[in-house]
C-alpha cells in the first residue's frame, strides 16, 4: 500500500470529530494548506451537495490575487511606522507611550477567569460546597468529608460505620480517640438532608425512606410508603400483590396509590448531578425530502473548505534545488494528497449513504417496523466497494433524517424469515415486539410465547428463545416483571 493510499484509508476510517482535528493538525503542520472563504456566500443547497477543494491547477488563475495581497504590505508598514513617535524620551518606558489595554486575562482582574471553563461539577464537589455551608466541628468536618469520599457516581455510601471510624482511629489517633459509631452517625444523618434528596443512604430502602420523610407530611399514603420501603420492599421487587395487600392490610386501589407514590422517587439520586460532560454528535450526511424524492447530501459543516496557498505555491521554482524550495515542493505534495484524500473520503461517503437511503426508503416513510434486512455486502455490492470498505465508511458515521441522527451501522440488520418467504429485519421485529409490549394490559402482560404467537399472525416466524433474545437487548424486563395492579 502506498503512503497516499493508506492515508485515505485512515482519513475513511476517521469520526467527524477526529477528522476535525486531523485537518487542524495538518493545517498547522503544513504551510501550503489553508482555509477557504470564497463558497461563504453560496447557497445552503450548493453547499450542502458540493465539497469543492482547490488544487494547485488553480494557482494561476490566483496570481492577481496573491501580488495584490504583497502589494497590500507596504501600506500596513507604513501605517505602522507613522503611529509610533519619532521623538522619544531616552529615560522613558514602553507603557508611558503606548496605552496598555486590558485583554480581560486572569492576571489584570481580582477575579477569576471561568468562561472557558467547561467542567462540570461532580457529586462530591456538590456535596462539599453544602458541607461548607454547615456549621460543625473540625472532628465532625473530618468525619464528613470522609463519608462524602466513599459516596459512590449513584449517591450510596458503600462504607460500614465500623469501618469508617477503624479509619479514623488509626489515621487521626488524637482527634477520634473516644469517638464512636453513634457520632459518625449523627454526621451521616446530617449529610443525609443534603440536596439531592436520598444522597448518601446505605440501601435502597434507606435511600427512598429519606425521600419520603422529606415530603410534606400531609401527603396521601405518606405513611404506607415508608413502611413498604423499610418492611417489604423485597416483597415488591418480586411484584407479590397479594401478600403486601394481606401484610398492610390495603386493597388493591390503596396499594397501587402507595407504590405510584413510590414510583415517583429516585433510586439513583447521584445520577441527578452530571459527573462527565455531554458528548454531542455532529451527524456526516443530511437526508431531507424535497418534491416526494429523499435528497442526499454531505453536511457542510463538518470540516473546512480547504485549498493550496497560492503565494507560497508561486514561490516554487522547478529548476532551484535550494532546501527551501524542496521543503516547499514536499509539502505540495503532500497539501494535494491530503486534498485528494479528504476528497476521495467525501464522495465515498455520500455514495454510500445515498444507496443506504435508497434502500431503507420505507424506514423514512414509516419508522422502525419497516426496516428492511441489509448486510454489508448488499451495500458493497452496489458500490463496487470492498465490504471493508463499507464496513469503515459507517462506523461511526451518523446521518441526519427527519427521524433523528442514526449511525450509519443502524441500518443493518440480519434478516428473520417470514411466512411470505421475503424476510423481516431484526430491527423491525424489535420495533414490533417493542410496541406490543407498549400497547399490552399490565395485568396481564404478555408472554414470551404469546409475542411470538401475535407476531406469527403478522407473518413473521419467531422463535420464543428469539423474542426473549429482543426483548432483552431493548431492556424489556419479563412478564412477571411488568406486572400491575392497575
Amino acid at each position: 500500500m502506498t503512503p497516499q493510499l493508506q492515508q485515505a484509508i485512515r482519513l475513511l476510517q476517521l469520526s467527524t470529530l477526529d477528522l476535525q482535528q486531523e485537518i487542524q493538525q495538518a493545517l498547522d503542520s503544513n504551510p501550503l494548506l489553508e482555509i477557504s472563504d470564497d463558497d461563504a456566500d453560496l447557497p445552503d443547497e450548493r453547499m450542502a451537495d458540493t465539497y469543492e477543494v482547490k488544487e494547485a491547477a488553480s494557482l494561476s488563475s490566483n496570481e492577481t490575487e496573491s501580488s495584490d495581497s504583497f502589494a497590500d504590505e507596504p501600506a500596513a508598514d507604513q501605517e505602522w511606522n507613522e503611529s509610533i513617535p519619532d521623538d522619544l524620551p531616552t529615560d522613558s518606558q514602553w507603557e508611558d507611550t503606548f496605552q496598555h489595554q486590558s485583554s480581560g486575562s486572569a492576571g489584570d482582574s481580582d477575579w477569576p477567569d471561568n468562561e472557558n471553563d467547561t467542567r462540570e461539577d461532580t457529586l462530591q464537589d456538590h456535596l462539599i460546597w453544602q458541607l461548607n455551608l454547615t456549621p460543625m466541628s473540625e472532628q465532625d468536618r473530618l468525619v464528613a468529608e470522609s463519608i462524602i469520599d466513599a459516596i459512590d457516581a449513584d449517591g450510596y455510601l458503600r462504607s460500614d460505620l465500623p469501618e469508617l471510624l477503624e479509619q479514623f482511629q488509626t489515621q487521626e489517633a488524637e482527634l477520634f480517640a473516644d469517638a464512636d459509631e453513634a457520632e459518625i452517625l449523627a454526621v451521616l444523618h446530617r449529610i443525609q438532608q443534603f440536596d439531592p434528596p436520598g444522597v448518601a443512604a446505605r440501601d435502597l430502602s434507606e435511600c427512598l425512606c429519606i425521600q419520603i420523610q422529606q415530603l410534606p407530611e400531609e401527603l396521601d399514603w405518606r405513611q404506607e410508603a415508608i413502611r413498604l420501603c423499610r418492611e417489604f420492599l423485597p416483597l415488591l421487587g418480586s411484584h407479590d400483590y397479594k401478600t403486601l395487600m394481606r401484610k398492610m392490610r390495603l386493597s388493591e386501589t390503596e396499594l397501587d396509590c402507595v407504590i405510584n407514590l413510590i414510583r415517583s422517587l429516585n433510586p439513583k439520586p447521584g445520577a441527578m448531578i452530571s459527573s462527565t460532560q455531554s458528548e454531542y454528535v455532529i451527524p456526516d450526511v443530511m437526508v431531507r425530502k424535497i418534491q416526494d424524492e429523499w435528497v442526499v447530501s454531505l453536511n457542510p459543516d463538518i470540516a473546512p473548505k480547504l485549498r493550496i496557498n497560492t503565494q507560497y505555491a508561486d514561490l516554487i521554482r522547478r529548476a532551484d534545488s535550494s532546501a527551501d524550495n524542496t521543503y516547499l515542493k514536499n509539502h505540495l505534495q503532500e497539501a494535494r494528497w491530503f486534498l485528494k484524500s479528504l476528497l476521495s473520503r467525501n464522495d465515498t461517503l455520500l455514495k454510500v449513504a445515498t444507496e443506504i437511503v435508497e434502500r431503507q426508503r420505507d424506514f423514512l416513510e414509516i419508522g422502525d417496523e419497516a426496516m428492511k434486512p441489509m448486510v454489508l455486502h448488499d451495500i458493497a455490492e452496489a458500490v463496487s466497494m470492498h465490504e471493508s470498505t463499507i464496513s469503515r465508511v459507517t462506523t461511526q458515521k451518523y446521518i441526519h433524517t427527519p427521524r433523528g441522527i442514526y449511525e450509519l451501522k443502524y441500518f443493518f440488520s440480519s434478516q428473520v424469515n417470514t411466512a411470505d418467504g421475503e424476510g423481516a429485519s431484526s430491527t423491525a421485529i424489535r420495533a414490533l415486539i417493542k410496541k406490543l409490549v407498549s400497547a399490552e394490559n399490565t395485568a396481564k402482560p404478555l408472554s414470551d410465547n404469546k409475542i411470538a404467537q401475535l407476531l406469527k399472525e403478522q407473518g413473521i416466524n419467531v422463535a420464543r428463545r428469539t423474542v426473549a433474545k429482543y426483548r432483552e437487548a431493548l431492556a424489556i424486563p419479563p412478564s412477571n416483571e411488568r406486572k400491575r395492579l392497575l
